[in-house]
C-alpha cells in the first residue's frame, strides 16, 4: 500500500500547491526594480496558477497531458493524467483544492484530492480514491527530496518547496540565450496519449530574464543552490540549474504558454506547456507535456466538484 500511494502522490504532485502565508491570489505585481524575495514570491504565484479562479486539463485519448520518463537504459514509459485546480475559496480554512485522475496504466481510474489550507502551519491533506477497493485513503505530505514517481523531479521541485525554504539573491538581468530541452529521441514524434509531441521551444530566446540564485536552508541537502532564469515581465521561470559542491547536477526547463481567451491584464496568467528535466549524474530524463487544446479555465464548476463525492464517481 505504501508503494502504491507514493506513486499516486508522485504523479499528481506536479499539479499541487503549497501553503505560504505571504503568497496568495491577491498579490499585486512588484515595481520596476523588484527585490530577490519579491521575484521568488512572483515565481511561486505564477507556478501555482493564482491568476485563475479554476484551471482544468481534461484531455483524454489522443490529446492528453502526459508524464514521459526515459531510464538509464533508454526505455520510455508514459502516464496520462487529468487535473482540476480550484483557487476560488474566498473565505474559511481552505485556500485551494487540486483534483487529479489517472487515465492510463496500472493506476487507471485512481484519483487524488489535495487540499491546501490558509493556515501556513497546517500541512496539506491528501485523499486517494482506489477503484479496486472502492475506498478512499488519507495520508501526509511526502518528503521534499523524495523522487517524484521515478522521475528526475523531486516533490520539492514540483510543489513542496516554498520561498522561505531558501535565501534569494538577484545576480543580474540579461537576454535568455538558448532553446529549452526535450527528450531528443521522441522530439516531434507521434506518441501514445499525447499525439504529436512538440519540438524544442526557442520562442523565449532573447526575452529579458532575471538570474535568481536560491540557496537552500536545509542542512546536508541534495543541492547547495540553484539558479533560475525568470522572465522579467511574466515571472515565468524558464530554466533552473542545480549545483552541488560547485558542479552542475540537474537542469529543469519549463515552456510557458499564454492561455487563449484569458483576456487577462495579469501577465502571470500563464500555463505550463511542458516541463523537461535531466539528472546530469545518472543521465535520467523526464518530460511532462500538456497540449494547449485540453486547457479550460474559470469554468462554472461548483466547489462541490472538488470533494470526496467526485472521487467516488471516478470510473476506469
Amino acid at each position: 500500500m505504501k508503494k502504491t500511494t507514493t506513486v499516486i502522490v508522485a504523479a499528481v504532485a506536479f499539479a499541487c500547491s503549497a501553503a505560504w502565508a505571504n503568497v496568495d491570489r491577491s498579490m499585486p505585481l512588484p515595481g520596476a526594480n523588484p527585490t530577490a524575495d519579491e521575484v521568488a514570491r512572483q515565481v511561486y504565484y505564477a507556478n501555482h496558477l493564482y491568476a485563475f479562479d479554476n484551471f482544468s486539463i481534461e484531455g483524454r485519448g489522443r490529446s492528453s497531458p502526459v508524464l514521459i520518463k526515459r531510464g538509464s537504459d533508454g526505455r520510455i514509459s508514459v502516464t496520462a493524467v487529468e487535473r482540476h485546480l480550484n483557487n476560488a475559496y474566498d473565505g474559511g480554512a481552505i485556500k485551494s483544492r487540486d483534483l487529479a485522475i489517472f487515465r492510463s496504466g496500472n493506476l487507471q481510474g485512481t484519483g487524488m484530492l489535495v487540499t491546501e489550507y490558509r493556515d501556513a502551519e497546517r500541512s496539506q491533506s491528501y485523499m486517494v480514491w482506489l477503484p479496486a477497493l472502492r475506498k478512499i485513503r488519507r495520508f501526509a505530505e511526502p518528503d521534499h527530496d523524495q523522487a517524484w514517481g521515478g522521475s528526475v523531479f523531486t516533490f520539492g521541485d514540483v510543489n513542496l518547496r516554498r520561498p522561505e525554504h531558501e535565501t534569494h539573491e538577484l545576480i543580474g538581468k540579461k537576454p535568455f540565450r538558448t532553446c529549452l530541452g526535450v527528450i531528443e529521441s521522441i522530439e516531434g514524434k507521434d506518441f501514445r496519449f499525447a499525439g504529436e509531441l512538440p519540438k524544442r521551444s526557442c520562442r523565449h530566446v532573447n526575452k529579458q530574464v532575471y538570474g535568481l540564485k536560491s540557496t537552500t536552508k536545509f542542512a546536508n541537502w541534495w543541492y547547495d543552490y540553484r539558479i533560475s532564469m525568470v522572465d522579467a515581465k511574466t515571472f515565468a521561470d524558464y530554466r533552473t540549474l542545480y549545483y552541488k559542491d560547485g558542479k552542475l547536477i540537474k537542469i529543469i526547463d519549463r515552456d510557458w504558454g499564454v492561455v487563449d481567451g484569458a483576456n487577462s491584464d495579469d501577465p502571470r496568467a500563464l500555463f505550463w506547456k511542458s516541463w523537461y528535466g535531466v539528472d546530469l549524474v545518472n543521465g535520467l530524463e523526464s518530460w511532462a507535456v500538456i497540449p494547449q487544446s485540453v486547457i479550460k479555465f474559470n469554468s462554472d464548476k461548483s466547489n462541490h466538484f472538488w470533494t470526496e463525492r467526485t472521487l467516488r464517481k471516478i470510473t476506469r
